[in-house]
């Protein structure tokens, strides 16, 4: 089986391959095709690569290479991973929203959707050409904003699905609380892609996500950031995304008194560049865990695996809602617990939904449809109306702004921009 990596060469890509070196038997890989356009760190993250599958005693081969068209041919399963702009813009996405008092994020807010209108258009070049040379592929996304680039592949036809590591993160948090295996846990996740919930944690079919609150408070709330109080109160785990919501105002000034993660971020690559070019690393570094993507691997594989057919299962996936929460557009991009197989994602039944997360829920959708109308169609207008229609913007004065510096500072990667 042929898999092919868009963004190959990031330096998430040894946390997949010692996944699919771990998990060989369910997924077995021939070959492995990074793709790339940027050549040196091509080669540096391939050569990792190589050396970690071969000191697992795994036989798939590794194709490295800036083209597209030769990395996807012949491919059963295309994952995308790619950042337009790299960590510049996203510091840029992080930093500039601070300006005018907005939480600034690279998968939320006005950051999220100038990270949105820099990454459709290019998400979807290269699913076309997916398209042409592997037209029978499933193309896995874990291009942020998820859930808009999702629903972009989706609109277009593409055989896709949207993946996110917030889920597996929270189960196999949930599941080392209780000292057991992460396959005996399943969530009652709901809501969309970075805006989401578990109003049930189940420990072999029974609801445990009560007791788990009164005995494992304080751990459950820190992993989102808010006050136990509030996690309490609300009854449910929330997402740490959550935070830029419920405690919008104290995230800006946090975040106004350090460097953004995009700075942290770009000076931890640099220190794993140099690990993964030591010829004598073959193993993922302990830095790596820092990185991000926890669980990546692990998520990547179990979902693969069931689209290919051999091993269906439940995952927490971004799908079609059709239906699944009925105060949402059959067509919008949910993110909740999907039968997987060899023919797709199919939502499991979701119990109605409190108006407190289905009021934002339905909010932050309205706005992702904006978002892509923008991404896809251009125009400041457009952006404009986005950033009203989102509630950690939602003001006209600070939208227009927003929308001035935006633009500007995207320039070089949205071409109706230039006049």
């Amino acid at each position: 089986m042929k898999l092919a990596v868009v963004g190959g060469g990031s330096t998430y890509t040894p946390e997949l391959v010692d996944g699919f070196a771990r998990l060989r038997e369910s997924l077995p890989i021939s070959e492995l095709a990074l793709i790339d356009p940027d050549i040196s760190r091509l080669e540096v993250v391939s050569g990792m690569a190589r050396r970690m599958l071969a000191r697992a005693g795994h036989p798939a081969r590794v194709l490295a290479t800036s083209s597209v068209e030769e990395g996807v041919s012949g491919a059963q399963v295309v994952l995308f991973q790619l950042r337009v702009g790299g960590q510049a813009a996203r510091d840029v996405d992080e930093t500039l929203p601070l300006r005018c008092g907005c939480v600034g994020q690279e998968t939320t807010g006005a950051g999220g959707l100038a990270k949105a209108l820099r990454t459709v258009p290019v998400v979807l070049g290269i699913a076309e050409t997916v398209r042409a040379h592997a037209p029978d592929a499933w193309i896995v996304d874990f291009t942020n904003p998820v859930g808009i680039v999702t629903r972009a592949l989706l609109d277009a036809g593409h055989r896709a699905i949207g993946l996110c590591n917030v889920a597996i993160g929270i189960q196999r948090r949930v599941a080392a609380l209780l000292g057991v295996e992460p396959s005996r846990i399943s969530l009652g996740h709901v809501g969309l892609n970075h805006l989401s919930w578990e109003r049930a944690i189940c420990l072999d079919g029974e609801d445990v996500l009560a007791s788990l609150l009164d005995s494992h408070l304080d751990e459950l709330a820190e992993g989102t950031g808010m006050r136990p109080g509030l996690v309490k109160r609300l009854g449910v785990l929330p997402s740490y995304y959550l935070r830029y919501f419920y405690d919008h105002d104290a995230v800006v000034e946090e975040q106004r008194a350090k460097p953004s993660r995009a700075a942290e971020v770009a000076a931890m690559e640099e220190r794993l560049l140099e690990m993964y070019a030591d010829p004598s690393v073959a193993e993922k570094p302990e830095l790596l865990g820092e990185r991000g993507g926890a669980f990546y691997s692990e998520a990547a594989v179990e979902l693969i695996a069931s689209l290919l057919g051999d091993r269906p299962g439940a995952h927490v996936v971004n799908v079609r809602n059709r239906g699944t929460l009925p105060f949402l557009d059959d067509d919008a991009v949910i993110e909740v617990p999907a039968h997987v197989s060899g023919t797709g994602a199919e939502p499991l039944p979701v119990a109605p939904v409190e108006p407190l997360f289905a009021g934002l829920i339905a909010h932050v959708s309205a706005y992702e449809s904006l978002a892509l109308d923008a991404a896809l169609r251009g125009g400041a207008d457009r952006v404009r109306d986005a950033l009203l229609a989102h509630p950690l913007v939602g003001q006209d004065a600070v939208a227009e702004e927003l929308t001035g510096l935006l633009l500007e500072a995207n320039r070089a990667h949205l071409p109706w921009t230039v006049r």
